[in-house]
């Protein structure tokens, strides 16, 4: 990353952190997770194999590790990034996506734990509070790992995954890494209910739109995406 770049994060980073110390947010931290949650929502992700797939699943790991240890009481946010931290610091190079273009950058494939919890959440009736889709639509239906419309891009110092849990009692996030599986349970005191989804897709000649709804119609959240073949 060039002086430039970085010193433009650094102050994305400055402004950030002032603007939650004014907001009062309450933010989920690590703590160790000293007992079990009887109920869970649960799902499942294929790592769909790539040229830098060992590094993007030793990524997932590692990000897996940091999350599993938060557990969000009732009315704390779960901050992506505040829970994994930097990722220049211990994650490897793996496929991302910046700008529209596709690229290889430290913690590239976090993407896939970001929008694995983005997912869960939505399901659980969690309350999203920040949250941004991929700007560029790589995928066809066989090779996609992620429903289009439940994908969340994370970029460090730019754009967060923020869930609130508006819960009246604490929850976690479990996830494993198995082989090529990426799972996550979203674990509770109380029984959930997963919310039914509903797609609804408009195609251009060069984006994508997707608009998510629940079962009494009301949106979730509408996502734009430029066609690979637009580029």
């Amino acid at each position: 990353m060039s002086f430039i770049a970085t010193f433009k994060r650094s102050i994305k980073l400055t402004l950030s952190w002032l603007k939650d110390q004014t907001s009062r947010v309450q933010f989920a931290s690590k703590k160790k997770n000293a007992f079990e949650l009887p109920f869970s929502i649960s799902i499942s992700q294929e790592i769909k194999p790539s040229e830098t797939f060992e590094n993007k699943v030793f990524n997932l790991s590692l990000a897996t590790q940091a999350i599993n240890q938060t557990i969000i009481q009732p009315n704390e946010v779960f901050s992506f990034w505040r829970i994994v931290g930097n990722p220049s610091k211990d994650y490897k190079k793996s496929r991302s996506i910046q700008n529209g273009k596709v690229s290889e950058d430290i913690g590239g494939g976090l993407c896939q734990v970001s929008g694995i919890i983005y997912h869960a959440s939505i399901l659980a009736d969690l309350e999203i509070i920040e949250r941004y889709n991929h700007s560029l639509d790589l995928y066809t239906e066989e090779t996609r790992f992620t429903p289009l419309g439940l994908d969340a891009t994370v970029v460090y110092g730019h754009k967060d995954l923020r869930v609130k849990n508006k819960h009246p009692f604490p929850i976690y996030f479990d996830l494993i890494v198995d082989g090529n599986i990426l799972s996550v349970q979203v674990k509770s005191e109380k029984a959930l209910s997963p919310k039914q989804l509903f797609f609804e897709t408009q195609t251009a000649a060069t984006h994508t739109i997707v608009h998510v709804k629940d079962a009494n119609g009301k949106l979730i959240n509408t996502s734009n995406y430029l066609k690979l073949n637009a580029l």
